[in-house]
């Protein structure tokens, strides 16, 4: 095992390069458990209009389970992220699905009603892109429901799922693990989206295994889908390089056909782009999208000054937009985890950027600094803990910390056979052998870095 020393403390600008965290660290559940990280009414409605009319705990309810939500008409869908024994053998058949989509009857909503559920295939989990919408063409006529695909094992089918969920009772599976692909396999995606112009219908992913993350099909028959064309947007300048925003690379995206604002009669997609910011294309011949403009982020985030009184730059963090009703603005949201920055300096004179997950207590509030000798882990997951030594191997002098050092993954590596653990997987490892930290080597697919 490769043993180095290195000190890592707080500054004002980094990359996404590097994960670290204090191995004592606890997760926030956020928005499950109590109702911390909620959107509640308050009875009446008054706080921000919101009122509860109806609750529903779906079967099999967990933590962390639930990916996204869709609805249409009387029904709701829920995306089921993958059960905890996902990536393991079927051992009950198709009566035990990995993961899928609850459908629910919401027609009273006061009394929401299981009614079904639709399963993915072997190994496969939907994410954050789940969509039911009508699309009327001449091959097909009827409501589909769209889901992203990614991979919990070995056996996953990549790309994006159609069914038709016309009759939500008796869906009809119309083409599963479509997409881009580099050999027999389509890539993975974490979101999806569909729409219809004139009497075409498109759908457009997210791709998580190539630059070109843009990718856009005609589902005109949604049995056999066509790519059409694929985009890799930062040949359009969208990232930050000079505030150390490296991570620009697709999360989520819209469409909408505007027949009012400064854009009637055409199609938008609003993409939003992580570090790159929010990204607006024409996408009225999906053929040939048209680049339209980005928005920049500040040098210094103007919410954490104002909040806190505290001037770093931006996170960056696109994740999600919609277009305003009136077609004037869109409604961003940025996903943050941290306020805090921090940088790794080795023994032999490297320095490296790095983050902190936002569900870990900070580093500053346990120790402001980290510095001690470094002990490589692989990929740390449950199945390795055996493999790697104990902190307690460690000689540790006055003021230093045991830190561990795992790597994201593993994904296309042919030497492992066993799909990617949880990054809290690997925390949990390194809480286990008696670290004090972790520090967990990001290779995220498709960003700029790598």
């Amino acid at each position: 095992m490769k043993r180095n020393r290195l000190t890592t403390c707080l500054i004002g600008a980094v990359t996404a390069a590097l994960l670290l965290v204090p191995a004592s660290a606890t997760a926030h559940k956020g928005q499950h458990g109590t109702d911390d990280g909620h959107l509640l009414g308050t009875g009446d409605g008054d706080w921000g209009k919101i009122e509860k009319v109806g609750q529903l705990e779906v079967s099999g309810a967990a933590d962390d389970l639930i990916a996204d939500v869709a609805a249409f008409g009387d029904y709701a869908y829920l995306a089921n992220w993958g059960e905890a024994d996902c990536a393991g053998p079927e051992t009950g058949g198709v009566n035990t699905p990995d993961s899928g989509a609850w459908v629910i009857d919401i027609s009273d909503p006061a009394n929401p009603v299981e009614v079904n559920f639709i399963p993915m295939p072997q190994d496969t989990r939907p994410g954050e892109g789940m969509q039911v919408t009508h699309i009327e063409t001449a091959k097909f006529s009827g409501e589909v429901l769209v889901m992203n695909a990614e991979a919990c094992g070995k056996n996953y089918k990549g790309g994006f799922m159609l069914y038709d969920v016309t009759n939500p009772l008796k869906p009809v599976k119309l083409k599963e693990g479509f997409g881009d692909r580099t050999g027999s396999d389509a890539h993975q995606t974490h979101s999806a989206f569909v729409w219809q112009s004139g009497d075409t219908a498109y759908l457009v992913t997210q791709d998580e295994e190539d630059l070109a993350d843009v990718d856009i099909f005609d589902i005109t028959n949604p049995r056999r889908p066509r790519l059409v064309s694929e985009l890799n947007l930062n040949d359009y300048d969208v990232a930050q390089p000079s505030l150390n925003l490296g991570d620009s690379d697709l999360h989520d995206m819209t469409v909408k056909c505007m027949t009012t604002g400064a854009y009637a009669g055409k199609c938008i997609m609003i993409a939003s782009y992580w570090d790159g910011g929010y990204v607006l294309l024409d996408v009225t011949d999906p053929a040939n999208p048209i680049f339209l403009g980005d928005t920049d982020y500040a040098a210094i985030d103007p919410e954490l000054l104002e909040q806190t009184g505290i001037a770093l730059t931006p996170e960056g963090n696109a994740h999600q937009a919609e277009f305003t009703a009136d077609n004037q603005f869109f409604i961003g949201t940025d996903e943050d985890f941290s306020p805090y920055r921090a940088l790794l300096r080795t023994d032999d004179g490297g320095e490296y950027a790095a983050g902190e997950f936002g569900w870990t207590v900070p580093i500053n509030e346990l120790y402001g600094e980290l510095n001690g000798p470094t002990v490589y882990g692989g990929y740390g997951c449950p199945a390795d803990r055996g493999s790697i030594p104990n902190a307690s191997t460690l000689t540790l002098a006055s003021g230093e910390e045991a830190i561990l050092v795992l790597q994201r993954g593993p994904l296309g590596d042919p030497s492992q056979s066993g799909g990617a653990c949880f990054f809290s997987e690997k925390v949990e490892t390194a809480q286990l052998l008696g670290y004090d930290a972790v520090i967990i080597a990001n290779h995220h697919t498709g960003a700029l870095g790598g």
